[in-house]
């Protein structure tokens, strides 16, 4: 076991119980390369020099990628592995599927893994319609509907956390399970308005020049950021999210996550009918990154549990 593993916060008999989301999302990854240009390595945006990312350039390897139609939006996802599907979402803003080249690297070794690209990240497109999370989940339905007509696991970061969040409660029937890393209660005001990409070009003029390279339309890349926070600095998630969710839940948060603080997981927790909570020590809000060992150990445990026993837990701890 980890040295680390031994501060984890699980309850005993962990399967047997019953946001820098952010602002820019800081982590997140570099995707460049347009068709027809092979992609140069990728990394996350302000990556240590010290830090290896994943082989695969997730959200940017041509040769796995497929489009579906979403709305007014053409959504870009890639399909690896083989066996039950489960479907990755990213965190948003300057968020891109690289972030979650590790778990994306160890759930293909067993899974059918689908990566998507979420609408105004990497290869996907913008759309014209006001942004929302609903409509974020029905993206990630038209896509979910195009690669299974099975209920399948859903694994979300951030941004990504509360979108499968909502696909559960928005079609139920079609979600087995979830994982969510970094989501809790949010209120209103929590998160800025805008997101000046003049800022970021000072932080990272490189990943910003990266990005603008992958987007359909790079030239739509500022407008877009700041309809986005604007998005997320009206939303509120509450009750009304959480207590529609009846499939088996596991919450993962860093102890020291300042965008999805643990305050605010533990209630939407307890709103969450069948809800696991792990909370992983010595980790901000990209805790699979910070402590991957501990984080990867509870998503692991909790992807390959029998559905049923997961189930039968819930009803155990109602008891």
């Amino acid at each position: 076991m980890p040295e680390n593993a031994r501060s984890l916060v699980l309850p005993k008999g962990f399967l047997a119980s019953g946001w820098a989301f952010c602002l820019i999302f800081i982590l997140c990854a570099n995707c460049v390369a347009r068709e027809g240009v092979a992609p140069r390595q990728l990394r996350y945006f302000m990556q240590p020099p010290q830090v290896v990312g994943s082989a695969t350039p997730y959200g940017n390897n041509l040769p796995a990628g497929h489009y579906v139609q979403a709305a007014d939006a053409k959504m870009y996802y890639e399909v690896y592995g083989a066996g039950s599907v489960i479907f990755v979402f990213h965190g948003g803003g300057l968020g891109c599927p690289y972030e979650l080249g590790g778990i994306i690297d160890e759930l293909r070794k067993q899974h059918k893994v689908v990566v998507i690209s979420s609408r105004g990240h990497g290869r996907s497109e913008i759309g014209h319609g006001p942004m929302s999370l609903r409509q974020k989940a029905e993206d990630m339905l038209a896509v979910m509907e195009k690669v299974t007509d099975r209920p399948a696991a859903l694994l979300g970061f951030s941004d990504g956390a509360y979108t499968a969040l909502e696909v559960a409660a928005l079609k139920p029937q079609a979600v087995e399970r979830v994982v969510a890393i970094g989501a809790g209660t949010l209120e209103r005001g929590f998160f800025p308005d805008k997101l000046p990409l003049a800022a970021l070009e000072k932080m990272d003029k490189a990943y910003v020049e990266q990005m603008r390279a992958l987007a359909p339309e790079p030239e739509r890349l500022g407008e877009f950021l700041n309809d986005y926070m604007r998005m997320w600095h009206n939303t509120q998630v509450g009750k009304e999210l959480f207590g529609a969710i009846r499939c088996p839940v596991l919450f993962v948060v860093g102890d020291g996550d300042t965008h999805a603080p643990v305050r605010t997981v533990l209630a939407a927790r307890e709103m969450t009918a069948n809800a696991r909570l792990c909370v992983v020590p010595h980790a901000g809000h990209a805790a699979f990154l910070d402590n991957s060992p501990v984080a990867w150990s509870a998503i692991s445990q909790f992807r390959n549990a029998p559905l049923q026993e997961l189930e039968n837990t819930a009803e155990t701890a109602k008891l």
